[in-house]
C-alpha cells in the first residue's frame, strides 16, 4: 500500500504540473479540456506541455503495471 500511495502523490503533483503549464499556454482551462488537448492547438503543438503530459502519462503506466502486478500476486 506504501507503494500505491507514492504513486498516487507522483501522480497528482504531475496533474498539477501540467495543469500549471497548460494555464500558461492556454489560460483557463478546465481539467476537462485537458483531456483532449488536441482541441487547443497551442497545447497540441508546444513542446513543453507535451512532455509534461508525457510525463504524466508515464507515471500512470508504472501505477497500472505496478497495481497489476500486486494483484496477480494476491
Amino acid at each position: 500500500m506504501e507503494l500505491e500511495s507514492l504513486f498516487d502523490e507522483l501522480v497528482e503533483a504531475q496533474r498539477e504540473k501540467v495543469k500549471r503549464c497548460a494555464d500558461r499556454i492556454v489560460p483557463n482551462l478546465t481539467a476537462d479540456d485537458l483531456l483532449q488537448p488536441n482541441d487547443f492547438p497551442e497545447l497540441e503543438n508546444h513542446p513543453h506541455f507535451r512532455y509534461e503530459e508525457g510525463v504524466l502519462e508515464g507515471l500512470l503506466t508504472a501505477r497500472m503495471a505496478y497495481l497489476a502486478r500486486v494483484q496477480d500476486k494476491g
